[in-house]
C-alpha cells in the first residue's frame, strides 16, 4: 500500500516598499550641530511578511490589505513634521522602525521585518522585532 505523501508548508518572505517626505529636528543635540535644525528627507520603507502559503490562492498574507495598511501609515507620515506624531518625538531612523513596527504587527502576525531608508544619503536602519 502506497502512503501519501505531506507536501510541507513553505515558508516565504513577501515584502512591500512605499516612500514619504518629512521634516524632522533633534532637539537633543548640540547647539550648532546639523541635525538640531528643521530638515528633511525623502524615506523609503520596506515591510517583509513572512508565512506560509494558504489555500487556496496560494499566497502568504493578501497585498492588498498591506498595501492599504501601508498607505495609512504613509498618509500620516508625509509631508509632516514627524516630531509632532505621538510616538515620534524622536524621529530617528531607528525609532521610525520600531514606530512602523509597532502599528503593523498585529495586523500582520508574520511580520519579520521593516527597514527604513534614506537613500540619497546611502543610510538604512532594519528592525526584526523583540526576540
Amino acid at each position: 500500500m502506497k502512503r501519501a505523501t505531506v507536501t510541507p508548508a513553505r515558508e516565504l518572505d513577501i515584502s512591500y516598499r512605499f516612500g514619504f517626505d518629512a521634516a524632522h529636528h533633534f532637539a537633543g543635540m548640540p547647539r550648532g550641530h546639523r541635525y538640531r535644525n528643521v530638515h528633511g528627507h525623502s524615506f523609503g520603507v520596506e515591510i517583509t511578511v513572512r508565512g506560509a502559503q494558504h489555500a487556496p490562492h496560494g499566497f502568504v498574507a493578501d497585498f492588498s490589505a498591506i498595501e492599504a495598511a501601508c498607505k495609512l501609515l504613509r498618509n500620516k507620515l508625509d509631508h509632516t513634521l514627524l516630531n509632532g506624531i505621538p510616538g515620534l518625538e524622536n524621529p530617528s531612523l531607528e525609532n521610525l522602525c520600531v514606530w512602523i513596527w509597532d502599528k503593523l504587527k498585529r495586523k500582520f502576525p508574520g511580520l519579520v521585518r521593516v527597514t527604513v531608508r534614506r537613500d540619497s544619503l546611502g543610510q538604512a536602519c532594519t528592525y526584526e522585532g523583540a526576540h
